[in-house]
């Protein structure tokens, strides 16, 4: 078995991070002069952490005066005298991570206390910090199997953020007990990660119920009358996804549950119902105008255009700059076509195409489960004996779940809003006397319907009004199924707690992803590659190198939101500050920051797709009852070729101006590349 190397490649990846960290040797006596009263400011590049004494002093030449430093992204104040400073910092004997910034440069060092009162200091080489996700990563693909090589990348996270101790057993399987004592437990106690797992679990309940009472079977019989062909039970896949805009998770969980019989009996592999479904979904919700996605998405264009005093000149609001962007969405826009392209075009490439061939020859729709296989076979949710097949047992609870999603949103939202008029001394008793004065938040003539709308929803809680959503389903499914005397309570309660079990597999793999995306936080991985990638000064080639940028950070976090709160405040003014000093206009500097801003959610979503820690990837796989190595294989490819198309098509539009009509054509000439592409390496299945 492939497991038998598993112990001496963590061996070894353990003695080679050791030998790779260097540890800060401790130098002679230092007599640290008394600084005078006045001193002038100083910068500096290159320094030495050293331990003297129980004091971590920084040296740096021969300076003296006063520098600013940034630990762990607070600004500290030190004053050098002949040269050395002393670090305001300190530990105790479990120790702690220091990354420190001097200038543009980042160091990562951990710092502890010995049982003498001296300090063990450690350089880490920052680079370090991106080796969770990939050895995850690699070991996911390597033994196509996902919660252990999760498991191990949190561990390798801890032990790299505990100091690399492999000379100390005690502290080791302290990192050992990290995993499960901080990072899990961590990632279980976050609100948001707890309302992603019982929406989830409530989701899987609710189409456990309607699928026993035959409701499912039902719907299944109804798009049976559009679905007559493998295309066109493609295409209405493909529509479903689109016209659940308005979250992502909502739209995986539900289309890919109710597709799964229909695809099914056209023999449609899971790998290609996965793709459909999780290439929908981010896509659509992160461009439409009003989503769960929308109020972070102006949250972060906010934090960032905050930070520009030029921009303010032009009136510019996070909606209206949100708007103006939608023009460069290359690449959520390329995808909803490419699927549409290759199903149309009955072609498909890559392992896709294997899997498609083996599901049509030999009706083997899901991929072969191994002994490491992700998930098990589902319970049995065929209809009960006698089950009325009615289309409305299934369709009417989900539209519950729709509809009260966009009702928890505006009922959130208006609740926010209304307190934020109360500060302001206005009182709103009713969602229309919040909706009228709203437009004291704008500014005089900006306070139209769509910037109320964005407004509104911005401020709104998504994960409450997912949860309203689901166990609004849920109730009236069993409600129903009680009513229409098909299962008795009992039973209902029982089929309910099936529901909850298949979606185990998603919950475990969560809760993992989130705890790793704990680790490259506590690591600083983001800032890693945000560091590595900063040195680019052209504006016109700034949207690619951003690009690239969100989604290797999207990728290693598996986390699109993430990214953007991240890279939004780093880039926005970035992008204009090396326009402005380019010599470029205002009007020009603007076109690029809206193409950058278009980039950094472009790519983010792209980056989720190719990741095999992605929540929404590890749902689209569990929704569609695929294994999920197989989904990210299978995906990759396709999401990758949109990915290289949409690249060069907003790099040409950075360099020739970026007009409506431009972009309109740059697109149509990306769809082209892309026909030629599925035509000369896509084959008929």
């Amino acid at each position: 078995m492939k497991f038998r190397y598993l112990a001496p490649f963590l061996a070894f990846c353990m003695l080679t991070l050791n030998s790779l960290a260097q540890p800060s040797s401790d130098t002679t006596q230092t007599t640290v002069v008394t600084p005078p009263e006045e001193v002038r400011e100083v910068t500096f590049d290159s320094y030495q952490l050293t331990e003297e004494d129980g004091t971590i002093l920084i040296k740096s030449g021969s300076l003296n005066g006063k520098a600013t430093i940034e630990i762990n992204k607070e600004p500290f104040d030190i004053v050098f005298t002949n040269g050395t400073a002393v670090l305001p910092v300190d530990s105790d004997a479990k120790g702690k991570l220091l990354l420190i910034k001097s200038g543009e440069k980042y160091k990562l060092f951990h710092l502890s206390l010995r049982s003498d009162e001296s300090y063990r200091l450690r350089h880490i080489p920052f680079w370090f910090s991106i080796l969770p996700p990939l050895i995850a990563i690699f070991l996911a693909l390597l033994f196509k199997e996902v919660v252990s090589s999760l498991f191990v990348g949190i561990f390798t996270g801890a032990f790299i953020a505990g100091g690399l101790r492999i000379d100390s057993i005690y502290y080791l399987l302290i990192s050992i007990f990290e995993v499960v004592e901080k990072y899990i437990l961590n990632a279980l106690t976050d609100g948001g990660h707890m309302s992603v797992i019982i929406f989830s679990l409530l989701i899987g309940g609710m189409v456990a119920i309607i699928s026993r009472n035959g409701g499912m079977a039902g719907v299944v019989n109804q798009l049976s009358r559009f679905a007559k062909t493998r295309k066109s039970a493609q295409l209405v896949t493909w529509f479903l996804g689109v016209a659940i805009f308005f979250d992502d998770y909502a739209n995986t969980l539900i289309v890919g549950n109710t597709m799964r019989s229909v695809t099914d009996k056209f023999k449609i592999s899971r790998e290609k119902l996965a793709y459909i479904v999780d290439s929908t979904a981010a896509p659509v919700a992160s461009v439409a105008f009003i989503t769960t996605w929308i109020g972070a998405e102006l949250t972060y264009i906010d934090d960032g255009i905050s930070k520009i005093a030029g921009l303010a000149e032009l009136g510019l609001t996070p909606y209206s700059i949100f708007f103006m962007s939608l023009k460069y969405s290359f690449y959520p826009v390329l995808t909803l076509i490419f699927i549409v392209m290759l199903v149309r075009m009955g072609r498909d490439f890559g392992p896709m195409l294997r899997a498609e061939k083996r599901a049509l020859e030999t009706g083997q729709i899901a991929p072969p489960q191994t002994e490491t296989g992700l998930t098990e076979e589902l319970e049995d949710l065929t209809p009960v004996k006698n089950a009325p097949l009615k289309w409305f047992n299934a369709a009417i609870p989900v539209l519950v779940v729709i509809f009260m999603t966009i009702f928890g949103l505006i009922d959130t939202g208006m609740s926010s809003i209304g307190s934020s008029l109360a500060d302001l001394g206005i009182t709103a008793h009713s969602w229309g006397e919040v909706w009228r004065n709203m437009a004291v938040l704008f500014d005089e003539g900006q306070s139209g319907f769509f910037l109320k709308l964005g407004k509104l929803i911005g401020a709104a809680d998504s994960y409450v009004a997912l949860i309203w959503a689901s166990i609004s389903g849920l109730g009236l499914a069993i409600f129903m199924t009680i009513g229409q005397r098909i299962m008795k309570l009992s039973d209902s309660i029982n089929t309910m707690t099936t529901g909850f079990k298949t979606m185990l597999p998603a919950v475990i793999i969560l809760t993992l992803a989130w705890s790793l995306a704990g680790t490259t936080d506590d690591l600083h991985t983001a800032e890693f590659i945000t560091s590595a990638l900063a040195d680019s000064i052209n504006p016109y080639i700034l949207p690619a190198i951003i690009f690239v940028l969100a989604a290797l950070i999207s990728f290693s976090t598996g986390s699109s939101w993430s990214t953007m709160a991240i890279l939004y405040p780093i880039a926005i003014p970035t992008a204009w500050a090396v326009c402005q000093s380019s010599g470029m206009d205002s009007a020009a500097s603007l076109e690029i920051l809206l193409n950058v801003i278009s980039i950094v959610l472009a790519a983010s979503v792209l980056g989720d797709h190719c990741s095999p820690i992605s929540d929404t990837t590890i749902l689209s796989s569990l929704a569609s009852d695929c294994k999920h190595i197989e989904h990210v294989r299978t995906q990759l490819p396709y999401a990758l070729t949109v990915g290289s198309v949409s690249i060069v098509a907003a790099t040409l539009s950075a360099v020739l101006g970026g007009s409506w009509l431009l972009n309109t054509i740059i697109l149509l000439a990306g769809l082209v590349v892309l026909y030629v592409t599925i035509r000369t390496f896509g084959k008929k299945v």
